[in-house]
């Protein structure tokens, strides 16, 4: 009976502590991609890089690009799974089902595929699927379970390596290249052959995840036996303080410590030893607990692809956060620091737990309930609560007040034994007595909420959410009041608040900060401070003065944070970037604490946890903002997709232009925000907006030039992005059209002038054009009847040398005949000496050539440029040819023209054959025809 009832204690007692007790482990922030977010299938198998630090994963659907603000997919012209991505020199290498190959980026920011596998098709084996992708020197390897083609990056050509027994993985480190087979153990490619590294039991028999050199060997990851050291063909096992799991991959961190992706229990973080520094799973914020996929980006950051989803772990991240899932702890409402002891008060009490270390929240008894407040003054935790005051030492809370709940507490100045305490129902004070502090007194003559409780100068104010700011003048000894009043400016707003900075005392609410002014007794606005709240977004008027003299305030897109100048009373702004959405705080309760430890660290409370960050760690880094769409239409037509670095006219219609870019930054706790301008249009840059595109609709026709930068908090972008284009006029608006324009009333304005002067002038015009005529009209007679006397002369003088060229033409036949008569009776008689003489005298009297040069004269004298044209027509013809067409042009007959050519009759006739076959005149065509019409 006794051991049943020690069972019972057993497991009451674990009830008790489960239900009291949180387990605490502070972890990087994970940032969560789930399928409805990049619109593609459940399981990713692998992530990569480019140099823009866009991320890309081998998904179930195709390929996705990741470039900071958008997901896309792309699929594989088969459609079906991508099972590896690697990036070299900025080419997508993807393997999938039956195909391999590689993406690359247009002008205009698409990505196209061209497929390897395509050139050796006889190579890839039916139902084959490439698992791996890897890079070593000019080569990118495809990694299927039967073979490996290597892709040569320099000669474009692939070889192909095919182990016997198959290939679990492929692996590179440093300048070799290894694989794993099954029952065979590890090998290294050496000259394209396999050569065995070792064949150990554990090699043969045991799936290795992943290889790592070090100063010893290598270190081995395997699934399912652990972490192993080989140096020279021996094999140590290295311990590891986790439980036996199934590990599907790994990597090593540029820090030195390794990452585990299990198939069931998360991601493990550990160093080279084996120690466990971190775990991750679907507890404590992991998306799915099977990791297929761990990648670390140029940032550092760990991305995960899972079973179900995408996550991206901001391992260098300042930020650090508890996030309690199970709802034991409650939303945090304030918190303390005392002894290195961490004090969390919560809606559902007190909790506490020794800080830097993975234990579990401890409940502190007695404190069930709601906790407002907690505050270390003198050395001593006073803990706000709904039903009163509690004084907490170690894991012992002590209640001294319990007539109302208790908000808030404030120190009297130069008073140390004396505490003001704002309570549901007015004011009263603690008083410390020896060692113990004890309730004194309420304060008489208020009775109004005092949850936010400030003295200065002996005079108290008090900020109530539905009334205002309460003015209030106690005694000296603070037994009473004397008298109070309700300000009525600032006016009262929800969330509003008020706390003493730098001996000031502050007012914020949705109208902006005020300041107390003591000289005019009036609240008067604070510009810094309200610049900074209402520029960047008013969530809560909630304002907080750590101990290291910070003030604190939350909006919108930051935290920020002022500090005093050491040389001058400025205050210093200061902002984290962490959205209000992300702080995930009660708004109009958000708490805030220094945590005064080894590391400045700050601890925010949030409604399921905490975050812990230091602000003097916030990373530095240097961000560039990329184009990913530039895209012209017009209204209510396609849109077409622009190249990035040409300048373009566009068509007076087309006129619509969206702009889409983005910073690839994937922290949690940072938002990217854009300024654009589009000059031309309008050269002012805009605010500052998260939206990652721009859109101008219905621009009027000029030169424009679209200008984009960005943020990530405070860090500028090293770039600016730039992008010229023109729109055209229409034709009715250019400058042609408007020169033609003015010419064309021009030439109106004329007409109508003249249209005037021909009226006024009308009768005149007629007058004179009469005149004219009828002189035109005697003119013309006179110049018709001088013609014709010219022509008539003309004619005349054409017929005399006509006669002239006959006359001559005749008398050059009758010389010719006489002479030749002369000479043949002369031929007749003997041949003295004398004869001989007559006869060549008359030779040369008949000589051919003066005859014809004379008669050449007197022809062209008449029948002007017919041997030139004869002569052109017919360039073959010889001098002789064109005196016989000279002859024939006077109708001369054969009889007639022998004696001027001193040669028979027929002669001539033959003369006359050759000169129509000179002339390639046709049969029925008559030679002196022909000649006559030239």
């Amino acid at each position: 009976m006794s051991y049943f009832k020690n069972i019972f204690s057993f497991f009451l007692i674990l009830i008790v502590f489960a239900q009291f007790s949180v387990w605490s482990q502070e972890l990087p922030p994970i940032v969560t991609y789930e399928t409805d977010a990049y619109k593609a299938g459940n399981q990713n198998w692998m992530i990569a890089q480019d140099d823009h630090q866009f991320i890309y994963a081998a998904n179930h659907s195709g390929l996705l690009e990741f470039n900071g603000s958008e997901w896309k997919l792309h699929t594989t012209p088969n459609e079906t799974t991508v099972r590896s991505v690697r990036v070299v020199d900025n080419k997508v290498y993807t393997g999938c089902y039956m195909d391999f190959g590689f993406w690359d980026r247009e002008e205009n920011g698409t990505l196209e595929y061209s497929s390897l596998s395509d050139r050796v098709p006889d190579l890839v084996l039916d139902d084959e699927q490439f698992w791996n992708i890897i890079s070593y020197d000019n080569w990118v390897i495809f990694q299927s379970l039967d073979q490996l083609f290597l892709y040569d990056l320099k000669t474009e050509n692939i070889e192909v390596i095919h182990p016997e027994g198959g290939i679990l993985k492929v692996f590179n480190i440093g300048a070799s290249v290894y694989f794993q087979t099954i029952n065979k153990g590890l090998f290294e490619i050496v000259n394209g052959n396999p050569i065995l590294i070792s064949d150990a039991d554990v090699l043969r028999r045991a799936k290795i995840v992943n290889l790592y050199p070090n100063k010893n060997g290598y270190i081995i990851h395997t699934q399912l036996e652990g972490l192993f050291q080989l140096s020279e063909q021996k094999l140590t096992p290295i311990p590891l303080n986790i439980p036996p799991k199934n590990i599907y991959n790994s990597i090593e961190l540029s820090n030195g410590n390794f990452a585990l992706g299990t198939v069931s229990d998360g991601i493990y973080i550990i160093n080279s030893e084996g120690e466990t520094q971190l775990h991750i799973n679907q507890v404590n914020g992991l998306s799915n607990n099977t990791v297929l996929a761990l990648f670390e980006d140029a940032n550092k950051n760990l991305w995960v692809g899972l079973d179900n989803g995408i996550n991206c772990i901001n391992l260098t991240s300042s930020v650090e956060s508890y996030i309690d899932d199970t709802g034991r702890l409650g939303t945090i409402y304030a918190s303390a620091l005392v002894d290195n002891m961490l004090y969390l008060g919560t809606n559902q009490g007190l909790f506490y737990k020794h800080f830097n270390k993975s234990e579990s929240f401890q409940f502190i008894n007695n404190t069930k309930g709601q906790v407002w407040d907690l505050k270390v003054i003198n050395g001593t935790l006073f803990c706000g609560h709904d039903s009163g005051t509690f004084i907490v030492n170690d894991d012992v809370a002590d209640r001294i007040f319990s007539e109302s709940g208790t908000w808030t507490f404030t120190a009297v100045p130069n008073q140390p034994t004396i505490l003001l305490q704002g309570n549901y129902y007015g004011i009263s004070v603690l008083e410390k007595v020896g060692a113990t502090w004890k309730f004194r007194n309420k304060l008489d003559g208020f009775q109004y909420s005092s949850r936010f409780l400030e003295i200065l100068d002996e005079t108290l104010f008090v900020s109530h959410e539905y009334k205002g700011v309460f003015k209030i003048h106690p005694n000296k000894d603070f037994e009473n009041i004397k008298d109070f009043e309700i300000l009525e400016k600032p006016v009262k707003t929800k969330n509003a608040s008020i706390t003493k900075f730098q001996n000031t005392i502050l007012y914020a609410s949705k109208e902006g900060v005020f300041k107390w002014n003591l000289q005019e007794t009036t609240f008067q606005k604070d510009s810094l401070l309200t610049n900074v709240v209402l520029q960047d977004g008013y969530t809560s008027g909630r304002l907080i003065v750590d101990d290291s003299d910070k003030l604190w305030l939350f909006t919108q897109n930051h935290i920020n944070y002022f500090t005093h100048s050491n040389f001058d009373a400025k205050l210093r702004h200061h902002s984290i970037p962490i959205p209000y959405v992300l702080a995930n705080a009660m708004s109009g309760y958000e708490n805030i604490t220094y945590i005064n430890g080894i590391e400045a660290k700050y601890l925010i409370g949030t409604v399921n946890g905490y975050y812990l960050f230091d602000p003097e760690d916030q990373p530095h880094r240097d961000y560039q903002i990329h184009f990913t769409e530039i895209s012209a239409y017009r209204r209510n037509d396609t849109i077409s997709s622009l190249s990035f670095s040409a300048s373009e006219e566009f068509n007076y219609k087309e006129n619509n232009f969206n702009f889409a870019y983005s910073i690839p930054q994937f922290s949690k706790y940072a938002n990217a925000e854009y300024q654009y301008k589009l000059e031309g249009f309008n050269d002012e840059w805009s605010s500052y907006s998260s939206a990652p595109n721009s859109t101008f609709k219905s621009l009027a026709p000029g030169v424009y030039t679209f200008k984009v930068r960005g943020k990530v908090g405070d860090s500028q972008t090293t770039n600016t992005l730039s992008y010229n284009f023109v729109i055209a006029k229409p034709w009715f608006a250019t400058n042609i059209a408007i020169i033609s324009y003015a010419i064309l009333l021009l030439i109106i304005a004329l007409i109508i002038n003249q249209v005037y002067k021909n009226y006024y002038n009308k009768q005149k015009q007629k007058l004179i054009e009469d005149s004219q005529r009828e002189i035109e009209l005697h003119q013309l007679e006179a110049e018709k009847k001088l013609m014709k006397a010219k022509t008539e002369m003309l004619e005349k003088d054409i017929e005399s040398k006509n006669r002239e060229l006959a006359a001559s033409t005749l008398n050059l036949i009758k010389k010719n005949e006489m002479l030749s008569a002369i000479k043949n009776d002369l031929k007749k008689l003997d041949s003295t000496k004398n004869v001989k003489s007559v006869i060549t005298t008359i030779n040369s009297n008949i000589n051919e050539e003066d005859t014809w040069n004379k008669f050449s004269e007197a022809f062209n004298n008449a029948d002007k440029d017919f041997l030139k044209k004869i002569k052109e027509l017919h360039p073959s013809l010889t001098p002789n040819d064109l005196r016989l067409c000279a002859y024939l042009r006077l109708n001369l007959s054969s009889k007639e023209i022998a004696p001027l050519l001193n040669i028979s009759v027929r002669s001539v006739e033959i003369k006359r054959y050759r000169l129509r076959k000179k002339m390639n005149l046709v049969h029925e065509q008559g030679l002196v025809d022909y000649i006559l019409n030239i």
